[in-house]
């Protein structure tokens, strides 16, 4: 089964450390965030890979020049399409239900029971969803009175999608072109079909949206 990998974005937000590099290749202890995402698929038996790339592809490419034990494919996606685009722009590839993930986001989910909910549910996509990590405590204010206060907690917040997704080939046929957000129009209009699954995932999940997540990361990972 194919595992698509979507690192093509410009990372704006990280400022200076995607100046020369691709976001998906900075570095989460000593290795790219993008491999320990591919290590976390091998580890539940996938092992072929597509990635779309767009910005600073040619990193990504020289990197995936040496030998690895999975097979990947680097496919260049273009430079400002969108992230239902490079899925269209894959759609040779794409006969089979496969895999998709984003190249900035790292977790605990386990995979095979992933896959084992989305062929039981029998729909066109499922999504894993996550509640995020609270990045603020909660106060209410009643006359500049603290009336409630909470320290952080991600229980408060709701679900969001956390990527780790599992597609059919049908998925295709809601993204028109280049400029279509996958999370816009083709996963609105799967929910109202009823075509689009949640699987929930209460375990660690963590995006790298900003170098604070980068550091936040690396610090999970160094205690394992």
């Amino acid at each position: 089964m194919k595992v698509v990998i979507l690192a093509g974005g410009f990372g704006t937000r990280l400022g200076e450390h995607t100046k020369h590099i691709p976001k998906p290749m900075i570095k989460i202890c000593g290795k790219p965030i993008l491999i320990h995402i591919i290590n976390h698929y091998y580890k539940y038996g996938f092992k072929d890979f597509i990635i779309a790339t767009g910005y600073k592809q040619e990193v990504i490419k020289k990197y995936f020049k040496k030998k690895f034990k999975f097979k990947v494919k680097i496919i260049f996606t273009g430079k400002k399409t969108m992230t239902g685009g490079r899925i269209l722009r894959l759609k040779k590839y794409l006969n089979e239900p496969f895999m998709l993930t984003y190249g900035d986001g790292v977790s605990n989910i386990n995979l095979k029971k992933l896959l084992s909910f989305h062929k039981k549910n029998k729909k066109i996509a499922t999504l894993s969803a996550v509640r995020p990590p609270a990045r603020f405590g909660a106060i209410k204010i009643n006359k500049n009175t603290v009336k409630y206060f909470k320290e952080k907690s991600k229980l408060d917040e709701g679900w969001i999608n956390g990527g780790f997704f599992v597609m059919d080939p049908k998925i295709l046929n809601y993204i028109k072109n280049d400029t279509t957000f996958l999370e816009k129009e083709p996963l609105v209009n799967l929910s109202k079909k009823n075509q689009l699954n949640a699987y929930k995932h209460h375990g660690y999940w963590q995006c790298m949206d900003t170098y604070r997540d980068k550091l936040i990361i690396e610090s999970h990972f160094k205690k394992k």
